[in-house]
């Protein structure tokens, strides 16, 4: 009887456990197909916004990306082939230096 109810409480917390590893994957993929990045920064309402670990913020200096792109306060982008643009409205750059464009959502909030 012990052995029975030591087995049923192993089940119950390994069941959990994927569980919870599930939801996490499940996220991370729902992120995806809305467009959102972890980290990235992003021309938002004529501002220049960091997004990091999900949470945007008001970027407060320039920004070097992994592969030399250096991305400016007032949204120039100094690309690592030395061409530079401006940002517009719902343009991203991630970290690895690529650029996007991400349909804003009305529910996406910053926090400055």
């Amino acid at each position: 009887m012990k052995k029975l109810l030591i087995i049923a409480i192993a089940f119950t917390l390994g069941g959990t456990a994927f569980a919870q590893e599930k939801m996490d994957k499940m996220d991370h993929k729902m992120s995806h197909k809305m467009g959102l990045k972890k980290d990235c920064v992003m021309m938002k309402d004529g501002k220049m916004m960091m997004m990091k670990n999900g949470k945007m913020m008001a970027m407060d200096k320039d920004m070097t990306m992994h592969d030399g792109t250096v991305c400016m306060m007032d949204g120039t982008c100094k690309m690592k082939d030395g061409t530079t643009m401006m940002m517009k409205e719902g343009e991203t750059c991630d970290m690895d230096g690529k650029m996007s464009h991400m349909k804003m959502g009305k529910g996406m909030k910053h926090k400055m």
